[in-house]
């Protein structure tokens, strides 16, 4: 059974934290296993604060089981940064250091060259495109031919969806049905991924001396148990 995910639960500061745990409890019950925490800044100016994330452990010391499995929820931090200027590309790079807080780091570009900039520039793991309103720009396949992801932008319990109900309106956007399952699936895992590497600075690159083979003979070691590089 897929794992869905939901990755952009929003948190406005409107939001009470009862809300918000009627959000994660409702996405447990239709199925997600992972929901993310968003959180909106949009740069006004240079040299923008980011407010570090929410505490996960306080607002749930006990997350909800997921429908149908033995797991609770896991519960995930976001940073959507909306920029529309190329001065705000630069500021998130050297920014708060609460930004290297988040679990996922998302940007909301307003024109079509700050959409180039975070394509190819910026590390990031989610580019984010409204698809509710018009953009004044076309998007290249060239720059949008990677993984798709589709999340609820929730910000009530009734505004959420059953993961199947997502996958079936991704067909009506000219998903294949393989892709649409994996827009809350296999590519949320390696948006997550993505995320957990750049918080590691890149990941992190064991080495170990490479045993030759008359070395191993000579240690009664297996040539199957041969080292090897790993880099994680």
């Amino acid at each position: 059974m897929a794992l869905f995910a939901d990755l952009n639960i929003v948190n406005t500061p409107d939001t009470d934290r009862k809300r918000l745990q009627s959000l994660i409890e409702n996405a447990a019950h239709l199925g997600y296993s992972t929901v993310a925490i968003n959180h909106v800044a949009e740069f006004q100016g240079k040299k923008q604060e980011i407010a570090k994330p929410i505490s996960v452990t306080e607002l749930y010391p006990s997350p909800p089981i997921v429908q149908g499995k033995s797991k609770p929820i896991k519960i995930l931090t976001r940073l959507t940064v909306i920029v529309s200027d190329a001065a705000h590309c630069n500021d998130l790079r050297i920014t708060s250091p609460h930004t290297r807080s988040y679990d996922i780091v998302a940007v909301l570009p307003k024109t079509e060259k700050l959409f180039h900039v975070a394509c190819m520039t910026l590390d990031i793991d989610l580019i984010c495109i409204n698809v509710i309103e018009k953009q004044p720009y076309h998007f290249r396949r060239p720059s949008v031919n990677g993984n798709i992801i589709m999340s609820s932008a929730a910000e009530r319990p009734l505004e959420l969806r059953g993961p199947y109900d997502i996958a079936n309106l991704g067909l009506l956007f000219g998903l294949t049905e393989g892709d649409a399952k994996a827009a809350l699936s296999t590519n949320c895992r390696a948006a997550l991924l993505h995320g957990e590497t750049r918080k590691t600075a890149l990941g992190v690159i064991y080495t170990v001396k490479k045993v030759s083979a008359t070395e191993e003979k000579d240690e009664g070691t297996p040539l199957s148990k041969r080292a090897k590089t790993k880099s994680d």
